[in-house]
């Protein structure tokens, strides 16, 4: 957890894995739905660190990080989680920033430069953590999302691809449930969230293809950017999430 000077953040952080931690905050959608927010750090094999940055960059989430090492590289996971991309190139300039196509663009008004971009880049392109951190880019998704997987831990790590309500470990700095009605219970395992995952599969062929890629991951467990970690038997709930497009 954050060290004592920074007890006023709102964020929950925990180390879920060896080498693997998360950066739970509370995040409303429109102010109203609590979705939850996460970002994700993890610790190279050669000692840098690849963070999904998805949440404010507070004291205690800096001073966390420079424990864990020197950021090298900052990821949008999707076309709409790019809010504090701009926040973490400033605080690591030296890190390379690798975000979708959509959010590159979105960003590029605000002079932020990008060393990648999925969607733009031959499907073929390697970043550099490849090593560390697989991905695969969803092109048929509304969002444009990007799946990661970090075999040492066995752990996927996603944004808007798979939901897991009520987001209790986002809120459980802020006295709130995280509980909503109707949105509030969206998980894997309801009707509602395969609709959901069908619903935003903009080109089923191609989602077919990345839904298919993901399950040959060997992963137990999946850090969702909305909702609690799915800390054991994830690759079932993937399966059931996407059961729809498996068939």
């Amino acid at each position: 957890m954050s060290s004592s000077t920074h007890n006023d953040s709102k964020c929950a952080i925990r180390e879920v894995a060896p080498d693997v931690w998360t950066f739970s905050c509370p995040f409303s959608r429109f102010g109203l739905i609590p979705f939850g927010g996460r970002s994700t750090a993890i610790k190279l094999s050669n000692g840098d660190v690849w963070v999904l940055a998805s949440t404010p960059l507070d004291e205690a989430t800096k001073s966390k990080l420079a424990e864990i090492g020197p950021v090298k590289w900052i990821v949008g996971a999707d076309a709409v989680h790019h809010l504090f991309l701009g926040d973490y190139k400033k605080q690591y300039p030296d890190a390379k920033l690798i975000a979708v196509d959509e959010a590159a663009k979105k960003k590029a008004k605000e002079g932020l430069k990008f060393d990648g971009a999925w969607g733009a880049d031959p499907a073929s392109t390697r970043y550099g953590f490849e090593g560390d951190v697989q991905h695969c880019y969803f092109s048929g998704f509304k969002n444009k999302d990007v799946a990661f997987f970090h075999p040492k831990s066995r752990t996927m790590i996603e944004a808007d691809l798979l939901f897991n309500l009520p987001a209790r470990e986002q809120y459980s700095k802020t006295g709130s449930p995280g509980y909503f009605p109707i949105f509030g219970n969206l998980n894997p395992y309801s009707w509602a969230h395969k609709r959901f995952a069908w619903s935003l599969g903009v080109d089923k062929e191609a989602m077919k293809r990345d839904v298919k890629t993901v399950a040959g991951w060997d992963f137990d467990r999946i850090i969702p950017c909305h909702g609690d970690v799915i800390e054991k038997n994830a690759k079932a709930a993937w399966l059931e999430a996407y059961k729809w497009y498996m068939d």
